[in-house]
Parts: structure tokens; C-alpha cells; sequence
């Protein structure tokens, strides 16, 4: 008996600290990621030159990997039936974000986030798959007897359900004590699961909206570039238009110097005929 209260001490400290673990993975993320923007320049187009850039990518990559494991899990954390199991991928977490912190010119985030993707992946897939239907078994309201023989019942609102349906056979009076509070064990359950949820929908939320703004940066950027390349269009016509109009001008002054030499014969006979007109006169 001394050996399975040991051992259930352990499991229960051990448990502790992998949800321990997680959440403070979660608030040293958030850190980095604030030192980060802080250094960051506000605009888009800036950002992608900046020495900062891949750090800032690694660090939202993290960011959704974050997001994803505290949706498959935190769920059945919350409602005390599990604990947060894959520990290698706090591990992981943690040797990412020192990474990206000690190092001034890191890697593409595709290489340096590639083992994180892997063993996050296939840690939330074994979830999904082997232990989730065994822990939707023990919430409240589903069969308590559906657990695997062998396995110690997590302490959580299951088994405190099994005890106090244990006490209403012995007095009948209890049964509608006993029914209130499943009730409002319940109750307690779905809430912190609708919590669960809406900070699920607020994370989605401000990835669209990030979506959403850089997409506003991007039509911004490109209405900026078509305004230049319209103001170099009227500048090219206008130039194109001066030199039409040179080129006019040029072909119009050749065709007036062309006519003079033939004005300038027809005023030199002109004031050659009063001089033949005398001469004819004194002949006569």
C-alpha cells in the first residue's frame, strides 16, 4: 500500500509539472515575441528587409504550434482528466525560442521548426486517436465503467461522481443533494469548456485579422506603385509630347528659308524695272 501512494504522489507531481510546464512555455513565447515586434518596424514592406525578419517568423510559427496544442489539449486539462502528456515538445519549445534569442542570424524557420512539427504533429494525432475516446468515457453524463482495466482513475469529476452515488444508495434522502451537485459539476464542466472554445474562436479571430491587415498592407503598397507608374506615364507623354512638338517646329522654319531666296529674286527684279524703264527713255 505504501508503494501505490508513493506512486500515485509521483504521478500527481509529475502531472503538475507538465501543466506547469506548458503554460509557462506559453508566457516565455509571449515575451520573446514582444521584444521582438518591439525592435520591429511598423511597416510591412520594412519588416521583410529587416535583420529581425526571421526571428519574427520562427516566432509566429511557434505561435500557431502554440495555439494548436492548447486546443487538442487544454480542453481535458482544464476538466482534470489528463494532464498535459507530451513533454518532449515543451523540450522542444524551449530550445526553439533559446534558439531564436542567442542567435542573431537563425536559420529559415522551415529548418529550424522542422522537429517541432513532427513530434507536436504525431503527439496530437495519438491524442485524437488512442486517448480522447477514452477520456470522453469519464466526463460526466457518459458511462463512468467504459475505462481501460489497468489504468489509475485520474483524480477529476468523474470519480468524485462514482463516490458520491456510492453515498446516495446508503441514504435515499441524499439522492437530490447528490443530483444538484453532479448538476452543477456539470455545469462547472461545460463552462470551462465554452471558455475553451471562445479563446479558441478569439486566437482565430486575430489570425484573420492579421490576414486581414496584411492584406490591407499589400493593396496599400500596390496602389502606391500604380500611382508612380501613372506619374511616369504622364511624364513620358509629356516629354513625348514636347518632342512632337520640336520636331514641328523644326520642319516649318526649314520650309520659310527654303521661300526666301525666291522673294529675294522677285524684289531684285522689282527694283530692276524702274532702272530699264529710265533707259528706254533716253534712248527714245
Amino acid at each position: 500500500s505504501t508503494l501505490i501512494q508513493v506512486c500515485k504522489r509521483m504521478d500527481l507531481v509529475c502531472q503538475r509539472m507538465l501543466n506547469q510546464g506548458f503554460l509557462k512555455v506559453e508566457r516565455y513565447h509571449n515575451l520573446c515575441q514582444k521584444q521582438v515586434k518591439a525592435q520591429l518596424p511598423r511597416r510591412e514592406s520594412e519588416r521583410r528587409n529587416h535583420s529581425l525578419a526571421r526571428h519574427a517568423d520562427i516566432l509566429a510559427a511557434v505561435e500557431t504550434r502554440l495555439s494548436l496544442l492548447n486546443m487538442t489539449f487544454m480542453k481535458y486539462v482544464d476538466s482534470n482528466l489528463c494532464c498535459f502528456i507530451p513533454g518532449k515538445v515543451i523540450d522542444e519549445i524551449y530550445r526553439v525560442l533559446r534558439y531564436v534569442n542567442s542567435t542573431r542570424a537563425p536559420q529559415r524557420a522551415h529548418e529550424v521548426l522542422q522537429e517541432l512539427r513532427d513530434i507536436s504533429s504525431m503527439a496530437m494525432e495519438y491524442f485524437d486517436e488512442k486517448i480522447v475516446p477514452i477520456l470522453k468515457r469519464k466526463m460526466p453524463g457518459s458511462d463512468v465503467s467504459g475505462r481501460l482495466i489497468g489504468t489509475a482513475p485520474v483524480p477529476g469529476p468523474s470519480a468524485a461522481l462514482t463516490t458520491m452515488q456510492l453515498f446516495s444508495k446508503q441514504s435515499p434522502s441524499r439522492q437530490e443533494v447528490t443530483k444538484l451537485q453532479q448538476q452543477v459539476k456539470a455545469n462547472g464542466t461545460g463552462l470551462t469548456a465554452l471558455k475553451r472554445e471562445i479563446s479558441e474562436l478569439r486566437v482565430k479571430v486575430q489570425e484573420q485579422q492579421k490576414q486581414l491587415q496584411d492584406q490591407d498592407q499589400k493593396l496599400l503598397e500596390q496602389t502606391q506603385i500604380i500611382g508612380e507608374q501613372n506619374a511616369r506615364l504622364a511624364e513620358l507623354e509629356r516629354k513625348l509630347r514636347e518632342v512632337m512638338e520640336s520636331t514641328v517646329g523644326n520642319s516649318s522654319g526649314s520650309g520659310s528659308n527654303e521661300q526666301s531666296p525666291r522673294k529675294r529674286r522677285k524684289a531684285v527684279d522689282s527694283t530692276d524695272c524702274p532702272r530699264k524703264s529710265k533707259r528706254l527713255r533716253n534712248r527714245k
